[in-house]
């Protein structure tokens, strides 16, 4: 349905609420000592994240990765170069850190090789690893003991990128073989695994949340997912990035499911958080999950952020995060996050901008609310 006065004048309360919630991540005391850290990748989407915010905090950073992505780092960052493809690892011989955080590795031969070199020399190894790599997502509340997914093929350190690029399915198995990997090679008490699910904030290059902010403040009539009960649960890049330093800063170790927000969330709620941060009052059309599968709607991709919330991926974003909380995890309000992610957006270069990468086209939208609309009575 097409929402009402009434109903924005209640997702607008309830987008103030959220608002209210939580402290900001950068509401931190300082750290009680001085960290030598090395980060594994750094120029992604995440991980100048973590630099800047553990340079800040008065740690030294030194980042390994290719050099073929440049990114705005503080001066004082140590760059060394290699290809973990490759095996080539050289940068990285004979030296010692206290933390190594490893933040874009899916395949269990990068962890065997730099396990390889680095045991002995960091005294905690931190896996950015993924929600995904849990065995199902159908049951509600599951938390960070819950059965992974396992890898059925021949051999897991044969794996490459170009056979997961071909067949994501790889991905979750990957991802948990990378995990036990991890424990194999630094010991269980050195180890932190931490569990994302959808990351998302200013630099997002997937629009996989991009696409509401840009949506809603585009106006007009908007087609949006189920009747609006369905869960959500994600994270800002900037909140996982400074827990994760924080984390370290602890000397935490263990699994941990690293997702949002502070409280349950719906979807109504989250499209009124996005409104509420972009200014902007939609006009919301709710088109229930029938009808979207009936014309080949997909969640997550034509509907960014959506699962239905039953069946299979009843789970999906209804994951425990009792134990990172109680660890520190804190989260911005999603106002914040929404108006940091649409300013971004906006930044862009003008061919960036003409076309989204996830969510639906304006043609595809536009022939889905007439279809809804001309449906039999």
């Amino acid at each position: 349905m097409i929402a009402t006065r009434r109903t924005l004048v209640q997702l607008s309360a309830a987008a103030a609420g959220l608002a209210l919630a939580g402290p900001a991540a950068h509401a931190q005391g300082r750290p009680a000592r001085k960290l030598n850290i090395l980060i594994l990748g750094g120029t992604g989407f995440t991980g100048p994240h973590q630099v800047r915010y553990a340079v800040a905090r008065g740690h030294k950073v030194t980042v390994f990765n290719r050099g073929r992505r440049q990114a705005d780092l503080p001066e004082g960052v140590e760059h060394l170069t290699g290809d973990r493809n490759t095996g080539d690892l050289k940068a990285l011989e004979g030296r010692t850190w206290d933390v190594c955080i490893d933040n874009p590795t899916s395949l269990p031969f990068w962890v065997r090789d730099v396990g390889q070199v680095l045991k002995g020399r960091v005294k905690q190894y931190v896996f950015i690893s993924t929600l995904s790599a849990y065995e199902s997502n159908a049951t509600p509340g599951t938390d960070e003991s819950a059965p992974l997914a396992r890898y059925e093929g021949a051999d897991v350190m044969a794996e490459t990128q170009e056979k997961l690029r071909a067949d994501m399915r790889l991905y979750g198995p990957l991802k948990a073989a990378s995990e036990a990997e991890a424990r194999k090679q630094f010991g269980d008490a050195a180890v932190t695994i931490v569990r994302p699910g959808l990351i998302v904030g200013p630099g997002d290059e997937t629009d996989r949340f991009s696409y509401w902010p840009v949506r809603l403040s585009r106006g007009g009539e908007i087609a949006a997912p189920g009747d609006g009960s369905d869960p959500v649960q994600f994270i800002d890049a900037r909140d996982l990035a400074e827990w994760t330093i924080r984390l370290v800063e602890a000397g935490r170790t263990g699994a941990f499911n690293a997702i949002g927000p502070a409280r349950p969330m719906t979807m109504a709620q989250m499209l009124a958080g996005i409104a509420q941060g972009v200014g902007v009052k939609p006009q919301l059309t709710w088109i229930p999950t029938p009808f979207l599968r009936e014309q080949k709607i997909n969640a997550w991709s034509d509907m960014p952020v959506w699962i239905p919330g039953e069946g299979e991926s009843a789970g999906f974003h209804r994951r425990s995060i009792a134990r990172s909380v109680a660890a520190g995890l804190t989260y911005r309000p999603l106002p914040v996050t929404a108006a940091d992610t649409l300013a971004w957006f906006k930044a862009q270069p003008a061919e960036r901008q003409a076309k989204l990468r996830a969510g639906l086209t304006p043609e595809r939208e536009a022939a889905l609310l007439a279809a809804w609309k001309a449906r039999p009575a």
